[in-house]
């Protein structure tokens, strides 16, 4: 009787056993299921925004496109349509100053004309080597960010101190990205800034190259930074994400600020 009651409890406690393993195994089994879907889930939310993103930085690529093809547009038309006219005038000027039967008078007039149509001349070819500096296209971004720099500081208190590596590497469209961006730096350091002493470096690094740009302006709150949607800063943005860069920000009131673009790659 004794017998049959151990084996009883033997053959419960087995069955115990038995059940216990089951519900782990179960319970292993709905936590993988859960793992791996909850997994895949994940997976495909990680592709839609990879998607999204390329898609986001296909429209920013087609709208810095436009732009820079709307650029081009507007310095050809001042350099064949009102430069050439602006010439023309000058010309003009030039002889009727040169006959002897105009008086004092008109030639003081005509030297007036003479002055404002000369500067007129320089103002847009000021405006149109900034819309598309041909300089960039025949020597490079080296050459243009110094040219970029020279007629910041030529006859004005403003100093910027630089030093820039060649990037042989890097793509011709992806170079006007670079100087674009070093172009709006230093329009907001002077514009918004109020700084009169700049600082550029860019140079190569493992991963691709860096920009640093320092200015000694009055400085921003970060977190009023981080609220802007001004077109510079949009532009800025908008450039660095083309360039797979990653932008960081330093500034305080009255000390200044730094900017830091990694760029990861080439772009080949």
């Amino acid at each position: 009787m004794e017998d049959k009651h151990l084996a009883s409890q033997s053959e419960i406690i087995g069955a115990l056993a038995y059940s216990i393993i089951f519900l782990v195994l179960v319970t292993l089994g709905l936590i993988l299921f859960f793992y791996y879907s909850r997994k895949k889930i994940i997976e495909k939310e990680v592709e839609k925004v990879n998607i999204k993103l390329d898609h986001q930085k296909k429209i920013l690529q087609t709208t810095i496109k436009v732009q820079e093809k709307e650029r081009n547009r507007i310095a050809q038309d001042l350099h064949d349509a009102i430069s050439s006219k602006l010439n023309v005038v000058s010309l003009t000027t030039n002889v009727l100053l040169d006959d002897d039967s105009m008086n004092t008078e008109q030639k003081d007039a005509l030297n007036h004309i003479l002055d404002i149509t000369t500067r007129t001349l320089e103002s847009a070819r000021k405006i149109a080597h900034e819309l598309m500096p041909p300089i960039l296209d025949k020597f490079g971004l080296k050459v243009a960010l110094e040219e970029l720099f020279d007629e910041f500081t030529s006859n004005t208190s403003i100093k910027i101190k630089h030093h820039i590596e060649t990037l042989e590497q890097l793509e011709k469209s992806n170079e006007l990205h670079v100087f674009r961006i070093a172009q709006e730096l230093i329009n907001n350091a002077l514009r918004h800034g109020k700084a009169d002493c700049l600082q550029m470096e860019l140079k190569k690094n493992k991963e691709g190259f860096e920009l640093v740009f320092k200015d000694n302006g009055v400085g921003f709150d970060i977190n009023e930074y981080k609220k802007k949607t001004g077109i510079g800063l949009q532009n800025i943005k908008s450039r660095v994400a083309i360039l797979n860069g990653q932008l960081f920000v330093e500034s305080s009131k009255n000390e200044g600020s730094t900017f830091t673009i990694n760029f990861h790659s080439y772009g080949y």
